[in-house]
């Protein structure tokens, strides 16, 4: 097991604290722990969306055949694409 050297601070308010304290002990584990494993299970859920997705046979071709069609220009991307990020200066 990794040695955990990392710290993560969370304020939270009483309403939560009380949530988390019961959820962890109806789960016979501390706080910390109950919090760290429903946050990283929480991001590993989020960040598989974004990953890896599931297509039948059609939904596959469709998906290769347009995937494989030329690009076309849209009206105005470009623009935004170049403009600075708000609340940055360009």
């Amino acid at each position: 097991m990794a040695t955990k050297d990392e710290r993560i601070n969370v304020r939270v308010d009483a309403e939560q604290k009380s949530l988390l304290e019961a959820a962890s002990e109806v789960e016979h584990t501390s706080v910390s722990a109950f919090v760290l494993s429903a946050a990283t299970s929480a991001a590993a859920d989020v960040l598989a969306d974004r990953r890896a997705f599931t297509l039948d046979a059609d939904a596959w071709t469709a998906f290769d055949e347009a995937l494989n069609r030329p690009a076309h220009a849209v009206e105005g991307l470009r623009e935004l694409l170049n403009e600075a990020p708000p609340g940055e200066d360009g």
